[in-house]
């Protein structure tokens, strides 16, 4: 196809816009509200996807060793875990570690004589703890690497946290369950409005075509126009609603570390608004574009018979 050609039916298509200014800007408005939307529950999916990541990260399963085993099967036993493809990391802790970090929290400073009367004492209940501590990649697979883990031999016992894996595997599925929903809705709700403004034109230039097919004009120079109408409805709708995303999200970020910063430390953070927008801009523009050629495609189809 000719790149004249694509100029006259790009300029026919904007001119169909502005034929029907009420439908179009009903389409663009309603487009810009969906891409809205659908860009804040995705920046609210992401930075929620974050935390949680950040959140599994700290649940830990802590694995204890057979009394008496020596350091080369404790060593074993912590490459087996590395092996293992849920696993994120491994980090050992020795009894005398375990030890230190109790003390800290129980005896607190200057109580020295305490500590070490007690470290060397047969009432020591960290005497034999040296353990590995272990976190998952997926929350969801915690339960997995747990069976794998209580079948390696010189395992004693292996502890997790149920409840949290359970809880935040729940979220994740909630999460991604909701999400996807509301996106349909606002899709569909969008592809049919921007068919009803495309249909318009179709009509208001019935006569037209009618003309154009009886000198000549190809099937794809008479359908061309319309479906990049609605291209170009679908590329406005998704800009402005972007553009509004990055300022109010930049102010969002500015508003959490000025008035909630306990909360921001709390979350391990926010994704920055370059980080969210690597991801929203590319989606939101090809959503918008693909609505709009969805929409035309369809109408094209029902109303246009040429």
């Amino acid at each position: 196809m000719k790149i004249r050609t694509i100029g006259y039916s790009a300029g026919q298509g904007v001119k169909n816009i502005f034929r029907n200014m009420m439908f179009s800007l009903a389409s663009i408005a309603t487009m810009t509200a969906c891409i809205f939307l659908f860009g804040l529950f995705f920046s609210i999916m992401l930075n929620v996807t974050y935390i949680m990541r950040n959140v599994e990260t700290n649940v830990g399963i802590t694995v204890f060793f057979d009394e008496g085993l020596d350091q080369a099967g404790i060593n074993k036993i912590g490459e087996a875990i590395r092996s293992h493809e849920n696993v994120e990391s491994c980090e050992y802790v020795s009894a005398d570690q375990a030890w230190d970090t109790y003390s800290e929290e129980y005896f607190g400073e200057g109580n020295e004589a305490a500590k070490e009367g007690f470290r060397d004492s047969q009432d020591n209940p960290l005497a034999n703890s040296a353990n590995y501590v272990v976190y998952v990649n997926q929350i969801e697979n915690q339960n997995e690497l747990v069976e794998y883990i209580r079948g390696l031999d010189g395992v004693r016992t292996v502890n997790q946290s149920q409840e949290a894996s359970s809880t935040l595997s729940t979220i994740n599925t909630l999460l991604a369950t909701v999400t996807g929903a509301i996106i349909l809705i606002l899709l569909a709700v969008s592809v049919f409005l921007i068919s009803n403004t495309v249909a318009v034109g179709v009509a208001v230039r019935r006569e037209e075509i009618g003309i154009m097919k009886l000198i000549g004009a190809t099937n794809a120079f008479v359908r061309l126009p319309f479906i990049l109408e609605g291209i170009i409805i679908g590329l406005i709708g998704s800009i402005i609603p972007l553009v509004i995303l990055h300022i109010l999200y930049n102010k969002a970020i500015e508003y959490i570390l000025e008035r909630f910063s306990v909360l921001q430390d709390a979350m391990n953070g926010l994704l920055p608004v370059g980080t969210v927008f690597t991801y929203l801009l590319p989606v939101g523009l090809l959503l918008g574009i693909g609505i709009g050629l969805l929409g035309s495609i369809i109408t094209i189809r029902k109303h246009l018979k040429v």
